[in-house]
C-alpha cells in the first residue's frame, strides 16, 4: 500500500481507492499492477491484480502476527517463481498468496521486534 500510494500519489484506504492508484501506476508502461492490501483495514489480506482492462481480487485470510517481515519480497519471488514454470499472472498471484499465507501462518518469532516469515514450513512436520 505504501509503495502504491507514493508511486499514484492517492492515498489508499479502500479497495476502491486501490483500483484508482492502480490505473494510475498501470499508465507508467507496466503490463500488471498488483497492490498487496494487507494494510487495508476494510479488506485486510486482499490483494488486487490490474492488467490494464480487468480488475482480479484476490480475498485471502488475513492473519494478525507481528512477524511479517520479508511479505512484500516473499509474494513478489514465488510470483515469479510460478511464472518462470508457465503459470497465467491470476494463477500465479493466487499459488503465490497461499503460499505468503501458510509462511506467515507459520511466521518465525526470533530476535527482537518484526520476525520473518517460515519459507520453508512445508518441510516441517
Amino acid at each position: 500500500i505504501h509503495e502504491a500510494q507514493q508511486l499514484s500519489g492517492i492515498e489508499i484506504k479502500t479497495l476502491a481507492d486501490a483500483r484508482r492508484a492502480a490505473k494510475v501506476i498501470h499508465a507508467f508502461g507496466c503490463k500488471y499492477v498488483l497492490i498487496k492490501g494487507g494494510h487495508l483495514l476494510a479488506e485486510r489480506g486482499t490483494d488486487l491484480l490490474y492488467d490494464g482492462r480487468f480488475f482480479n481480487v484476490f480475498k485471502g485470510e488475513f492473519i494478525d502476527t507481528p512477524h511479517t517481515h520479508g511479505t512484500g519480497c516473499t509474494l513478489a519471488s514465488a510470483i515469479a517463481a510460478h511464472l518462470a514454470r508457465g503459470k497465467s499472472m491470476n494463477d500465479a498471484v493466487q499459488t503465490a498468496k497461499a503460499y505468503l499465507t501458510e509462511a506467515i501462518r507459520h511466521s518465525l518469532a526470533i530476535g527482537h521486534g518484526t520476525g520473518p516469515t517460515n519459507h520453508f514450513y512445508f518441510l516441517q512436520s
